[in-house]
């Protein structure tokens, strides 16, 4: 990998890729993109794996897309290259996606931080989309992820002014689960990483593909996907390891069977 370091086994089912292109402030090239999604669909089919954590370093989790390689671009260009696959095929990760922001968190950066399924940030992290700064607007879903979670009003402030929200701010609008000091975000995820590797593999893909669909449809329909995930879950091993394990007071050994 040229712009990432990955560890398929940074601790026991935990996965960590760390975007690396320090001097570009981590920004987001279509290679990098690549790299990510081919990485994040080997890691989605490894049985070893159970939840993945992307980080980028202390001074940028990434600082936007790569203005260089966008500047001279038409629309056919940008048409052909259809940078969209890629973002689509990260939103359908089945395993957990751990955001550990750090630094500047901007533009798609920022978008790639709200496709991931929790954030924890270091007290620097500084999230925003400047793109109107620059004469566009977002296009990885900064307008429809953020919008979903911190309302109309403040994602219209946030788009159309390009203003950057401290990691308190964020935390407050619910972008984020938590906020540690910077010597501390990287453990910290890897924390809530480890909590969630703990549990059925099973039951933790359905209920994210449970709570995913509740952004994309009715509350009627949303239940029934619940309700037949739900009963999915009595088809696993994992189902009777748990209860049995609850009822004889131990700890479950969870196998994703």
């Amino acid at each position: 990998m040229e712009h990432l370091i990955v560890h398929d086994q940074y601790e026991l089912y935990i996965a960590l890729i760390r975007i690396n292109r320090p001097r570009e402030r981590n920004a987001l090239s279509p290679a990098l993109m690549q790299e990510i999604r081919e990485t994040l669909q080997r890691l989605d089919e490894d049985d070893n794996v159970r939840v993945i954590i992307i980080t980028g370093n202390e001074q940028a989790f990434a600082a936007g897309a790569d203005i260089k390689q966008m500047a001279d671009k038409s629309t056919a260009d940008m048409l052909v290259t259809d940078q969209l696959v890629t973002w689509e095929q990260i939103r359908r990760t089945r395993k957990p996606l751990i955001a550990a922001v750090s630094g500047f968190c901007l533009g798609g950066g920022c978008e790639l931080a709200l496709t991931c399924d929790m954030i924890i940030a270091s007290e620097t992290a500084q999230f925003g989309q400047p793109e109107i700064k620059i004469g566009v607007m977002p296009g990885a879903g900064g307008t429809q992820r953020l919008a979903r979670t911190v309302g109309k009003a403040r994602t219209m402030e946030l788009v159309l002014t390009g203003r950057f929200i401290s990691a308190d701010e964020a935390r407050t609008l619910g972008m984020v689960n938590k906020v540690v000091p910077t010597e501390m975000y990287l453990r910290e995820a890897v924390d809530l990483a480890r909590e969630v590797a703990a549990m059925s593999p099973i039951a933790v893909r359905l209920a994210k593909e449970a709570v995913n669909r509740s952004f994309e449809t009715s509350l009627e329909e949303g239940l029934r996907f619940e309700r037949k995930n739900f009963l999915l879950c009595f088809a696993t091993e994992d189902q009777k390891e748990g209860m049995k394990a609850f009822l004889e007071k131990r700890k479950p050994e969870f196998r994703g069977k």
